[in-house]
């Protein structure tokens, strides 16, 4: 299935790869690991302002044809040239598809081999644990992948009267301003349409290597990833201790909501009686869900092929099983 937003989480959890190894710090300078981007204003952009959508930069002023967005080098160079739209590090905004974009060329300037994010996934983390989770799929596996479907007007009916927050989110995304910051991320690749045709059930564009919503994988596969991750199989446990606690916690200016963000991850609290931990992960419209749990020591995920119209606590069906879990942990005494 095609994971969208969640697939930014697997991106930072192969930077927090990077920082276990002592190739970068959070803290650090993009332009320490890559000078060509310190310029036009970027000069004093963070590694974790980038991974916390603090970079200033939610879309491009530059066009980006299929063509471009398949050559690394010149997507290099075209984030090089840009300016923040916003001062950076002075807010947070959602970097839809940006955030893919610089991601992999951090991985790739702090790896010693190089290796774009689909190949250090690949070799460092999903190969080794027989994983079967892809960013960028080969076409030879375009026959494997559950085609996405958009939630009918009934369903997205039902689902508003189950919880009338939905109603806002529906709206925020479906009927903006085209002017607006959120109109001009969501249009950085007029060729994707992840909101109505789902141009993303294209086995073409299911082969970008692009580390912001384009990944195929399944639940199992992606809790599997984060099952290492936080039991210390990928990263030790100091590590896992930074990305604890987020970066910022205020109000997006692309998405108008009060989000704690960090490290590549998002923070909410507890939504169950059950639960007594930030809940971090990544979530994603359609209901697209990976979230894990530090203090507990486990993940989950829920991913659909039929999309729904909430996201997070706004999706009834993985709320349910969120609850569900941490009752049963609950009366295990876990």
């Amino acid at each position: 299935m095609i994971t969208f937003s969640p697939t930014k989480a697997f991106a930072a959890v192969c930077v927090a790869l990077l920082v276990d190894r002592g190739r970068l710090k959070y803290d650090d300078l993009v332009s320490k690991h890559w000078p060509e981007f310190a310029k036009n204003g970027k000069e004093n952009i963070t590694i974790d302002w980038v991974l916390s959508h603090m970079a200033g930069l939610p879309y491009l002023d530059t066009p980006i044809t299929k063509e471009m967005a398949t050559d690394h080098k010149l997507m290099k160079g075209v984030l090089e040239n840009e300016t923040p739209k916003v001062p950076p590090g002075q807010g947070t905004g959602y970097h839809s598809f940006t955030y893919g974009w610089l991601v992999d060329q951090i991985i790739r300037k702090a790896d010693e081999k190089h290796r774009g994010i689909s190949q250090f996934l690949r070799e460092e983390i999903t190969a080794p644990n027989g994983i079967d989770f892809h960013v960028g799929l080969d076409a030879s596996e375009k026959h494997r992948v559950a085609r996405a479907t958009q939630s009918t007007i009934l369903e997205a009916i039902i689902d508003i009267w189950y919880d009338p927050g939905i109603a806002g989110l529906v709206r925020k995304f479906y009927f903006i301003d085209k002017d607006s910051i959120i109109a001009k991320a969501m249009g950085n690749l007029p060729w994707v349409d992840v909101m109505d045709m789902y141009t993303l059930n294209s086995p073409a564009q299911q082969t970008l290597e692009q580390a912001t919503a384009i990944s195929i994988g399944n639940a199992r596969s992606m809790a599997s990833i984060f099952s290492l991750f936080v039991n210390g199989r990928i990263v030790s446990e100091k590590t896992l201790a930074l990305i604890e606690k987020p970066v910022v916690n205020e109000t997006d200016y692309v998405i108008n909501e009060i989000i704690a963000r960090g490290h590549g991850f998002y923070y909410y609290p507890p939504r169950g009686k059950s639960e007594d931990n930030l809940m971090i992960g990544h979530p994603s419209l359609g209901c697209q869900q990976l979230m894990f749990d530090t203090r507990k020591k486990i993940s989950f995920a829920y991913v659909t092929n039929g999309l729904k119209a909430g996201a997070y606590d706004l999706c009834r069906n993985y709320m349910r099983l969120q609850r569900t879990l941490y009752d049963v942990l609950k009366a295990q005494g876990i």
